[in-house]
């Protein structure tokens, strides 16, 4: 009995030590290497992981072996010698246990980051590029799209999701970021190398968010306030707070709104005595005023036998805030939040030959509601199209205060970079593709700083030297003005142009490819191929292409006319479209801008306005949307916005 006794306290401590041995003598690999990475080619590459402290790790690569001994602190690092462009391989990871990373692919790897126009992938814009989306096979490019997290204490050693997709399916397609996807497709197509893409991005980001805590110290009210959100308990109160006051808003919303009380979205129900609405439009100015709350449209339609008893889409351009859709009583979609284009799918057996009735909740938490004009308001079925503008009758459901403004705490500074770009310094990349400011518009002034602490900040980090950073200067968006106006967009884009100043940068220029009534334009091919033609050059030293439009160099004053000269004019300036150039300013010293003449004269554009004898300032395209600005080179390329003074 003592023998069976001493043997299962043997028995029973052997296990506890393998349990022990398996828990903390395992080696570990960050969530970048995995399956399907592709590596930077050329250059030296860092494998690291964890293992028990002291623990012997081997890695077999390629037919060589390399081993090292994790540190005190349980991490180790092996450096992989350059290589050329290639694969797949295979690596085989032992200590304790053996861990197999399997088709891995060396090429070029870039990060693109930003917010919500890199963020956007191609399953937002599939109705833009559906082609792209079914047909793509290309194994050769791939993403890892960073899971979003953030943190206020420290930078972390992982991230906290995500793995390599490559380019070979439509549900993997759907995953890629839109913009990086057309950057990847037009260097693979340029280069024949593979393209990895770590997709670091997340809607609605200012940069502030993307900078570490030392790159902050130079703006104290954001260092500020990165301090303040490393109190747990501050964060954890003030998301109860807006968690709370969100759902009572909803609650008390619900209660009061008389379409839910009634069944509005019943077809049957009598809309005879509502009034009527243009649709798009906005109700504050079409008899409602600035009201919050609930509103509902209904419209009667007419389908023709061909549109039915097949799969439909309703297309309801942009709403704001949210909406949700009935068709014939039964529901077809919603959305909750004001920037999503609404396609919803419509089941085939939803509409009829003849009469059917769609009803539309519209909630408006907040400013003005309606529907974002100069969008497509349709139904599709097949071939055909039956649009839905015009007039629509509508009913107040309920009238709320505006909801109160919540604390988006994945927006706060040093949080993003903690936690989706500190994990990622190990890892070996070609450079950077940054799409990002439409959040920084309320400091634009501060811009040029901001980026171009961030730019070396960044660099340093990497500790690869002036890596290449490639820029997406934001594109025309909100109304147009009729006069020469301050705008934030303008000096937004002109610190971006700044950056410049910086060795191995580029600038795309994208004015021409946005939406005035849409922050995420769907024309986002256009913005990779712009990229990549910077990539070409600043990253691949591609010197015989036409990489950039004009850029403003320099001003001279000539009597009453300013002579300008410009970088990268290609084969030549020209006109795009139009008689004229347009959106040309000048102004005296009193810096009050008016509208200028402006002709090319060679390589040159000479401007002036006679009630300005003296001009020392000179704009182009200085505003939210100067839609109409129209100097290219003869590549097709248009030229960056910018603002110019002589020197006196």
């Amino acid at each position: 009995m003592f023998f069976k006794k001493i043997s299962v306290k043997i028995i029973l401590l052997v296990i506890a030590n393998m349990l022990c041995f398996v828990s903390f003598g395992q080696i570990k690999l960050p969530r970048l290497i995995s399956d399907g990475m592709v590596l930077q080619r050329g250059t030296p590459v860092k494998i690291w992981g964890s293992a028990a402290p002291n623990e012997k790790v081997s890695l077999l690569f390629n037919h060589k072996k390399y081993t090292v001994k994790a540190n005190t602190g349980g991490t180790w690092q092996i450096l992989l010698p350059s290589q050329s462009a290639g694969g797949p391989y295979t690596m085989e990871f032992s200590a304790s246990n053996k861990i197999v990373v399997k088709n891995i692919l060396f090429g070029d790897v870039w990060l693109c980051s930003g917010q919500s126009n890199m963020e956007h992938n191609l399953e937002n814009e599939y109705e833009k590029y559906p082609a792209v989306v079914d047909t793509t096979n290309n194994p050769y490019i791939r993403q890892f799209k960073v899971s979003a997290a953030w943190n206020f204490n420290r930078p972390e050693n992982d991230v906290r999701g995500g793995k390599w997709l490559s380019a070979t399916s439509p549900a993997n397609m759907k995953t890629f970021s839109t913009v990086a996807f057309f950057f990847a497709q037009a260097l693979y197509d340029k280069y024949k190398v593979p393209i990895g893409i770590i997709n670091a991005t997340l809607g609605g980001s200012p940069i502030e968010a993307w900078l570490s805590e030392d790159a902050l110290k130079q703006f104290p009210a954001a260092y500020s306030e990165a301090q303040q959100y490393k109190d747990s308990s501050l964060i954890k109160q003030i998301q109860t707070h807006d968690k709370t006051t969100s759902d009572n808003w909803y609650q008390l919303l619900n209660s009061k709104d008389e379409g839910l009380k009634y069944d509005w979205g019943n077809p049957n129900f009598d809309d005879t005595k509502w009034l009527t609405m243009s649709i798009p439009g906005y109700w504050a100015a079409q008899g409602l005023g600035y009201v919050n709350g609930v509103v509902w449209f209904r419209k009667k339609i007419i389908i023709p036998q061909n549109m039915t008893g097949k799969s439909a889409k309703i297309l309801l351009g942009r709403i704001v805030d949210a909406d949700s859709v009935f068709i014939n009583g039964k529901f077809v979609g919603n959305t909750t939040y004001l920037y999503p284009r609404r396609h919803y799918s419509v089941a085939s057996d939803i509409l009829k030959a003849g009469e059917n009735e769609i009803a539309i909740r519209v909630v408006n938490n907040g400013g003005e509601g309606g529907f974002v004009p100069d969008k497509l308001y349709a139904i599709v079925a097949g071939q055909d199209t039956l649009n839905l503008a015009g007039l629509w009758k509508y009913k107040l459901g309920a009238v709320m205060e505006p909801l109160p403004a919540s604390t988006a705490i994945g927006y706060v500074p040093e949080g993003l970079y903690n936690a989706m770009i500190a994990p990622l310094l190990n890892y070996t990349i070609k450079g950077v593709a940054w799409y990002q400011g439409e959040s920084n518009g309320n400091n634009a002034d501060q811009y040029t700083a901001l980026l171009q602490t961030l730019i070396r900040d960044w660099r340093a980090r990497w500790q690869e030297g002036d890596f290449p950073f490639l820029i997406v200067q934001l594109p025309n968006y909100m109304q147009e003005k009729q006069i020469p106006a301050e705008s934030s967009w303008a000096t937004l884009r002109q610190a971006q142009l700044n950056a410049l100043q910086l060795p191995n940068t580029g600038v795309a220029v994208t004015i021409g490819l946005g939406e005035w009534n849409d922050v995420h334009p769907l024309n986002k091919k256009p913005v990779g191929e712009r990229l990549a033609l910077q990539a070409m050059h600043v990253a691949y030293g591609d010197n015989n292409l036409v990489y950039s439009g004009p850029l403003f160099q320099s001003v001279q004053r000539d009597g009453s006319k300013l002579v300008l000269s410009f970088s990268n004019v290609g084969s030549g300036l020209m006109m795009k479209d139009g008689d004229s150039l347009c959106y040309f300013a000048v102004a005296g010293k009193d810096k009050k801008f008016v509208w200028a003449k402006a002709r090319i004269d060679g390589n040159r554009v000479i401007v002036w306005n006679d009630a300005v004898e003296s001009p020392v300032f000179v704009r182009y395209a200085w505003a939210d949307n100067p839609e109409g600005a129209n100097l290219y080179n003869k590549e097709g390329l248009p030229a960056s916005p910018f603002e110019g003074s002589v020197k006196l």
